[in-house]
């Protein structure tokens, strides 16, 4: 990449100076507002629902209920329901259409859309809407939603039990823990958490009567799956759906599927025959928003005399909340869990059984690491563990059993297939950056001021890229520049700037030349499924280059033509096509500007690429002090020694790692959505209540590039975006409970809040004595 050099994000100066265009700054003429009424308890019947008041308030246009949805006889959200489960069984999949009907099931849930000619007339409106219900039973955590006795929260089924899913082969792991002279065995919960994107969820849509057909302006990750997802849902065409999703503000995992309010206000808008915009507050975001995580986690490993691995068993019960999302039922609980179950260890014995429960709480779906935080979690738990029962320093365990680099490309007990790793350096290199064996000094020093210091170690593996193929089409404009088209739907990333300097690099052209276009009116119908599971590069980059890679076929047989030989005798280097043997030469700038008089320029290109997953893996080290007076804590250093494969562009790889480094933190110290387990409520609805990692929770970090250059695909890279979420937590959790250890403190679940911290410690000196 010596010939770009970084000179910043393209995208930054349009963002950091107020010219972004998000979805509230999309204005169709004669828009009008809605405004959402949601369920106030958790669990109960809709008896009935009068909207004759707020319908007779001036300036009210219509008000939208769960009956008039069912009129339209459009279909529930689709859910990723893949994999098969025991017994062959499938996820259960309830029907959850914009607005509920019968009966809510959560606090939050949209029960109806008023529509007014202003904002405040619409939230005027809906406090005059009186709804009836009739409680029933609530059940916030998933083994109280599977008692014996318990009510289903859907007519439809039997029980609460939404997917019951195994993976390896647990008749392998009975000889590994027969003979073990040590099994480990720990249960750990990973609490729930809201994506939390800066933009909040909202929609403007617009109804076109001429030719039955929407308009939907929504932040998205991926408009292409958006529109397949509404034309799942009404039996329309996709082509009826136009999705406009211009910057989105955050992303995450949560913005990656039709949430019902989008269904909501699309009925809405052909109702009134006028444009409907609903922008969301933050209240609305933390309620309604889908969650992230949320398990309760068992493993337990069998170990031999000499602290070898043999066999691993998994248990996770996950609380899905009141229907299965989009991606709830499988990326996060499932898919993930089971391609990165054996992390960086040769261990060839795994079985693991997840569970996935309805409860009375908000839908759960992939958030940032998506299933992959809580794999290393468990495992960097367990090893732990076992180094204290066997005697055993944990690094020399972990190095006893890590994966050699050698034994790559690995076939994995749950059938995955790693691409590439070099785990001793990751760890060795970790070790060296965090000065591992100057830590006994530094911990005495910070006794000497009153304070606890503790240190975690974790590595990791995961998966990303795959989950389907990606069309890409790359057009020369009539100004001379090459625009590219893709379904990666930019949340952050920098898909503006790296993009069109892959193109760049293959054309042998200034980067300047290429611009990334996305989801205009004017761009062609692409099939992708969009921008999640650190997915961009893998598989729209490689696209991209591909694509380019074809204009230079093409190119040869233009060359050949302008010079009058054959193609075989023209070959192409750095931008420019040359004719063996002799001084005729062409350049690749002058065939993109050259005027051919059709109507598709003859290097237009459009093609289809599918990739493999990669597999990014990574050491990290975190280092804390613990004041335990009052709970009170700090970060003292973060070592992060990662394998994101060949890199494209530095600086935007470390972006991408402290945004998930800081949301791993967030996880370990504070964040939580708490809700009251008797009443269902929502205990952490505002940002007076739920924590969010500032600026001073981040100590300075050390990054350090260990790329393996993958072999999976054509530009050897592997994801970046979900390394820091998935490295953080462990190696967090694994540092705060070492400098607790030193107060007594043997066990302590996240997250690690002063007051929890503080308690905790209070808490050991009284079982101790010393109280």
């Amino acid at each position: 990449m010596s010939e770009h050099q970084f000179k910043g994000r393209r995208e930054d100066l349009r963002l950091v100076t107020g010219r972004g265009r998000y979805t509230s700054d999309h204005h169709f003429d004669g828009q009008v507002a809605g405004h959402f009424v949601r369920a106030d308890r958790a669990h109960a019947k809709i008896v009935r629902i009068d909207i004759d008041e707020a319908k007779r308030l001036p300036g009210v246009l219509d008000v939208v209920v769960g009956s008039d949805l069912a009129a339209t006889g459009w279909k529930g959200a689709p859910a990723m329901a893949f994999f098969k489960g025991v017994g062959g069984s499938s996820v259960r999949v309830p029907f959850r259409t914009g607005l509920a009907q019968g009966r809510v099931r959560f606090v939050g849930e949209p029960v109806a859309l008023v529509v007014a000619e202003t904002e405040n007339i619409a939230q005027d409106a809906a406090e005059l809407i009186a709804i009836e219900y009739e409680d029933l039973p609530i059940y916030v955590e998933p083994g109280d939603a599977l008692a014996s006795g318990a009510v289903p929260l859907h007519e439809d089924y039997s029980d609460n039990l939404a997917f019951d899913y195994e993976y390896g082969d647990r008749k392998s792991t009975e000889p590994g823990f027969a003979e073990a002279a040590h099994v480990v065995r720990v249960t750990l919960h990973a609490q729930r958490i809201s994506g939390n994107p800066m933009e909040p969820k909202s929609c403007t849509a617009l109804y076109s009567a001429s030719d039955d057909s929407y308009e939907v302006c929504i932040p998205t990750q991926g408009a292409g799956d958006i529109k397949n997802s509404l034309a799942a849902i009404t039996g329309m065409p996709p082509e009826k759906f136009k999705i406009r999703s211009m910057d989105v503000g955050g992303g995450f995992g949560v913005r990656n599927e039709v949430y019902p309010e989008f269904l909501a206000v699309m009925l809405a808008a052909k109702r009134t025959g006028k444009p409907v915009k609903w922008l969301g507050t933050r209240s609305e975001t933390l309620s309604g928003d889908h969650h992230g995580r949320g398990a309760d986690l068992m493993g337990e490993l069998a170990l031999d005399a000499k602290g070898r691995f043999l066999a691993l068993r998994v248990e996770w019960l996950v609380n899905l909340g009141a229907f299965s999302s989009n991606a709830g039922p499988l990326i996060n609980t499932v898919a993930a869990p089971t391609s990165s179950a054996v992390s960086l260890y040769d261990i060839r014995a795994v079985h693991g059984r997840h569970r996935l429960v309805f409860t009375n709480t908000t839908p759960t779906t992939a958030y940032r690491g998506a299933g992959r935080p809580n794999v290393a979690y468990l495992w960097e738990r367990l090893i732990e563990d076992a180094a204290e029962v066997m005697g055993i320093d944990p690094v020399k365990l972990r190095r006893r059993n890590l994966l050699r680099k050698n034994a790559f490309p690995f076939k994995t007990p749950t059938g995955s297939s790693y691409d590439s790793a070099d785990p001793a350096r990751l760890l060795d290199t970790a070790l060296q950056a965090a000065d591992w064996d100057g830590f006994k000094a530094r911990r005495k020093a910070a006794q000497k001021n009153g304070k606890l210091r503790g240190l975690g170690l974790a590595l990791f593996l995961e998966p990303s890229g795959g989950m389907g193929k990606e069309q890409v089409e790359i057009r020369v404009a009539s100004s001379g520049k090459l625009e590219l088209y893709s379904q990666a739907g930019p949340s952050g990333q920098g898909h503006e700037t790296v993009f069109p300097v892959l193109v760049a690099d293959v054309l042998g052209i200034p980067d300047d030349r290429v611009e990334l276009r996305y989801n205009e009116p004017t761009a062609p119908k692409l099939v992708g499924v969009g921008t999640f599971g650190s997915r961009s590069l893998i598989c729209h980059g490689a696209a991209l280059q591909a694509a380019a890679k074809e204009i230079v076929e093409k190119g040869k047989k233009l060359a050949a033509t302008e010079l009058e030989v054959a193609p075989t005798d023209v070959t192409f280097d750095k931008g420019v096509y040359r004719v063996t043997g002799t001084d005729l030469t062409i350049s690749m700038k002058v065939l993109i500007e050259k005027r051919w008089g059709e109507a598709a320029h003859p290097l237009d290109t459009n093609i289809m690429f599918d990739i493999a997953s990669a597999f990014p893996s990574g050491a990290h080290i975190a280092e804390v002090e613990i004041d335990p007076d009052t709970g009170s804590s700090a970060i003292v250093n973060y070592i992060a020694a990662d394998d994101c494969g060949n890199i494209v562009n530095h600086k935007l790889v470390e972006g991408q790692l402290h945004g998930g480094l800081m949301q791993g933190i967030g996880q370990v110290i504070g964040e939580h959505i708490a809700y009251d387990n008797e009443s269902g409520q929502l205990l952490s609805g505002t940002f007076m209540d739920y924590f969010m990692p500032k600026a001073h929770n981040l100590t300075p970090v050390t990054l350090i590039d260990c790329g393996v250059p993958s072999p999976f695909n054509p530009l050897g890279a592997k994801g970046a975006g979900e390394a820091g979420a998935t490295g953080s937590v462990p190696a967090l959790a694994n540092a705060y409970l070492n400098a607790l250890k030193m107060a007594g403190v043997k066990k302590l679940e996240m997250p690690y809040t002063p007051a929890r911290v503080w308690r905790a410690i209070q808490d050991a000196k009284a079982a101790n004595g010393a109280a």
